[in-house]
């Protein structure tokens, strides 16, 4: 048996999320069919990181074994050709057995983008969550501060999140503005059930002024859900890229400039 890596990027617009589910039609269900059909048997597939409903993903990372012997281009157009239009397979890459998608990770990105405009969106309705309200891009970034280091971030997960721990390390916690947009980049070792979007819901009150900067400290450290801010929609949040330790040698690519730019 191989094991085969391969970079993945969609739109989860039309999914109920990343997971395989009874109830609902999961992107890894349609990326294992994919992956079967070229193989010419069963394949399961681990990810790097699951993605809530309505959620996409620029640089997803999976792993699968397989008897199958296919080049990398043959696996990456054999994909294509059996996925739906909002699903690309973008690098598929052999890896040695000591690599695993989710535990060999060292980071994932995250970006959140905010339409901070009068008017909704049309085009962009479930690419972007759209804020009518004008936004201090100021504040938010002088409360997001608080958020970064190692912490336990339970006031930051969903009530029904199944992690072990509620403690994770956030790397890197950006809030830019460019034109009407505003981008959160969030980079964790980890991420628990809903932490972005909960981490966004945070900062956008701070940014529309219905809170106070230090309130995402002071939610921090109740460390209790019920007292947290409201979680904010999955339009806008993308999955962006994963980072491996080099000896794994997977491409470290995620993220279309359009997005990324922002």
């Amino acid at each position: 048996m191989k094991k085969i890596a391969l970079g993945i990027e969609y739109d989860g617009s039309a999914y109920n999320g990343w997971q395989r589910q009874k109830h609902g039609y999961g992107v890894q269900q349609a990326v294992e069919k994919a992956i079967s059909t070229v193989a010419d048997h069963q394949v399961s597939v681990v990810c790097a990181g699951r993605t809530d409903t309505g959620v996409h993903a620029l640089g997803q990372v999976i792993h699968f074994e397989t008897s199958a012997d296919r080049s990398e281009r043959s696996w990456v157009l054999g994909c294509n050709a059996n996925l739906p239009k909002d699903i690309s397979v973008h690098w598929a890459q052999p890896v040695n057995e000591e690599f695993h998608a989710r535990f060999s990770a060292l980071s994932r990105r995250y970006q959140y983008i905010i339409l901070n405009q009068f008017s909704r969106p049309a085009v962009l309705s479930k690419r972007v969550t759209w804020q009518g309200k004008q936004l201090n891009v100021e504040l938010m970034s002088q409360a997001a501060t608080a958020l970064i280091g190692e912490h336990d971030f339970s006031s930051y997960r969903a009530v029904a999140c199944q992690a072990k721990s509620p403690i994770r390390t956030i790397h890197q916690l950006e809030v830019v503005q460019k034109d009407q947009f505003i981008c959160i980049n969030i980079r964790a070792n980890a991420f628990l059930h809903h932490m972005v979007r909960n981490i966004a819901g945070v900062l956008m009150a701070i940014g529309t002024g219905e809170q106070k900067p230090d309130w995402a400290a002071e939610v921090l450290a109740h460390k209790d859900r019920k007292l947290g801010g409201v979680t904010a929609s999955p339009d806008g949040l993308y999955f962006m890229s994963v980072e491996y330790p080099d000896e794994f040698e997977i491409p470290k690519v995620g993220g279309a400039g359009l997005i990324a730019d922002i």
